[in-house]
């Protein structure tokens, strides 16, 4: 069976729209992980996805009067797109049924094909069933984003390119799997050829259906599935796809959403390009792989299959990127509620980035401070970060792992304190360099209580510190001549309506 979808692979029709993408090296994710990473780069299509194939393979497969009856098709927003700009071409009509979470950029997109848009449900499935019973109504021919033999081919043909491209030995492909087309194709032509190349499927950790069907040898279908990876937010693997894959699957590794903000990070610094959650699956599930194996100096190829991404989801890409890559630790602790003991307590992280600093005065007896310190040396210098901790008697609790500390609570630490008598709030500007945060805080609490601070770095030249200070009248002048020659710029903000609402 797996050389019947070689010749369709070989026979695929999908350079007309689709061009034939670059095998490029991660130099510097290759370099760290002492293996040879290949990124298969789906994201330069047209479409800025690996779809644009499968859906124009079989979209020439249409007799005369299916076209002319137009097709229709549900999907994510990369199949509409593929489906879309095929249309186009073809001169066909096209109804594309999406999700009503579908990031506007791809909706905008398949808008732009001239394609008619019906945004429905909240998922891919429900988007789905309402797209079959427009195919009856309307008597259109529904185009399977990946349940398929010729949708299958379309994509398989990736597989053919990787090993025209590469003609030495890969120890592994590692393909993003949302419905499975993708990896059935890729994994149906790499056997029957190459049968010694493991063939390695990636799914997000809350939407891994290709994963729970090999593991109970049948089709299931998930309760829900998560939407961060939007372009694999599938709830059952197709038919066809689960049939390939228990022949030709190797394993199923799941990644959950640091590990896929970390990787588009990766792929960002090698190629200066930004790959959709869903695309950057592989290169997330390789550095699982070669973590847990321990392999160095092999090849492995890893499919960024796409690159339609909202720019407001970079700010949570950013921001967790680095928990992803466990180069940040997050963590609580608690000190003295007495002058110097910020003082103190920076003393102690003085060797360390700090990437986020929060805290509010509660009693005069305790301060629980939220923190983040940059890692570089992985496990054991964290590690060894909370051991001195407990060597200076330190209370701490780490919340690295953390879903409600990392969405949530690092944003609302603060809050009313009523208690706090001549509290005067600043808000301070100073460049950002290694050490700035620590010296600040060592030169405003030698002399007077903090009891509000808050501070995120955000990678820009400048650091921005809100902080609440207490300040006696008769101490005023004092304060006033130590600002001075702080030299930072700040702003008084006392008066703030967002203080008095929200902090004072």
């Amino acid at each position: 069976m797996l050389t019947e979808y070689v010749e369709k692979i070989r026979k695929a029709q999908v350079y007309d729209v689709a061009i034939n993408t670059p095998l490029d090296k991660m130099p510097r994710l290759s370099d760290r992980l002492e293996n040879t990473i290949w990124l298969k780069r789906e994201d330069l299509q047209p479409v800025f996805s690996f779809k644009l194939r499968g859906a124009y393979n079989r979209m020439c497969h249409l007799s005369d009067a299916e076209r002319a009856q137009g097709v229709v098709a549900a999907s994510a927003g990369n199949h509409a797109q593929g489906v879309a700009l095929s249309a186009q071409k073809m001169g066909i009509s096209a109804l594309i049924v999406m999700p009503k979470t579908t990031p506007s950029i791809k909706v905008d997109a398949v808008r732009s094909f001239g394609a008619e848009i019906v945004l429905h449900g909240n998922s891919y499935d429900d988007a789905y069933s309402y797209a079959l019973d427009m195919a009856k109504q309307q008597n259109r021919t529904f185009i399977h984003p990946y349940d398929d033999p010729e949708v299958i081919a379309g994509q398989g043909t990736i597989a053919m390119e990787i090993l025209q491209q590469h003609q030495g030995e890969i120890h592994a492909i590692f393909v993003p799997v949302g419905g499975g087309g993708l990896i059935a194709g890729i994994a149906a032509y790499v056997k029957a050829l190459k049968p010694e190349i493991k063939i390695i499927g990636v799914e997000p950790a809350d939407a891994a259906c290709l994963k729970a069907a090999l593991e109970a040898d049948e089709r299931v279908i998930l309760d829900q599935v998560g939407l961060f990876a939007d372009g694999t937010a599938v709830k059952q693997v197709g038919a066809e796809p689960f049939r390939i894959a228990r022949e030709t699957v190797d394993e199923v590794i799941v990644v959950d959403s640091d590990e896929l903000c970390a990787a588009i990070m990766d792929i960002f610094d090698d190629t200066r390009s930004i790959a959709e959650p869903s695309g950057a699956l592989a290169v997330a599930g390789a550095k699982k792989y070669i973590a847990r194996e321990n392999i160095t100096a092999q090849n492995v190829v890893a499919i960024d299959s796409g690159a339609n991404i909202n720019f407001d989801r970079l700010r949570h890409v950013a921001e967790r990127a680095e928990l992803g890559e466990r180069r940040e630790v997050l963590f609580a602790t608690t000190i003295d509620e007495e002058p110097g003991s910020f003082q103190r307590f920076c003393q102690l992280l003085s060797e360390y980035g700090i990437t986020e600093f929060n805290y509010r005065y509660a009693d005069n007896q305790k301060a629980h401070v939220f923190v983040g310190v940059r890692i570089d040396g992985g496990q054991d210098e964290c590690q060894a970060l909370f051991s001195s901790m407990d060597q200076a008697g330190y209370q701490w609790t780490d919340f690295s792992d953390n879903e409600m500390a990392k969405l949530h609570v690092r944003y609302m630490v603060g809050g009313h304190a009523p208690q706090v008598e001549n509290e005067q709030l600043y808000r301070f500007e100073f460049p950002e360099r290694p050490g700035a945060l620590l010296r600040f805080l060592t030169r405003v609490g030698q002399r007077w209580n903090i009891s509000l601070f808050h501070y995120r770095n955000h990678g820009a030249a400048y650091g921005r510190v809100l902080i609440g200070v207490q300040v006696v009248d008769s101490e005023q002048d004092y304060f006033q001549e130590f600002l001075d020659v702080l030299g930072y710029v700040y702003w008084q903000e006392t008066d703030n309506p967002a203080y008095q609402l929200f902090l004072k």
